[in-house]
């Protein structure tokens, strides 16, 4: 799973703003990211929150806080309507 997809599942899942050090935590005990399999877990994660408030489908909450945004992607569909 990419990074930016690992971040949207846990606020789907979680349904409120997160830290991102909880958005790591979570994704990697459900197995979302794997640190042996990809490098870097903390800066590329950091990157994808990033490109994600960029464009649209994770905006920025606070100090290190994210929520899912309201664009929607193709691969995911709109991200606060539940899903496809």
């Amino acid at each position: 799973m990419e990074f930016l997809e690992a971040a949207i599942a846990v606020l789907r899942e979680e349904a409120r703003p997160l830290h991102w050090t909880v958005i790591q935590d979570l994704a990697l005990r459900r197995g979302y990211l794997d640190p042996f399999t990809q490098r870097d877990i903390r800066k590329h994660l950091l990157g994808a929150l990033n490109a994600g408030s960029k464009d649209g489908s994770i905006q920025k909450e606070g100090l290190g806080g994210y929520a899912l945004g309201s664009a929607p992607c193709a691969d995911h569909g709109p991200f606060l309507g539940g899903g496809r």
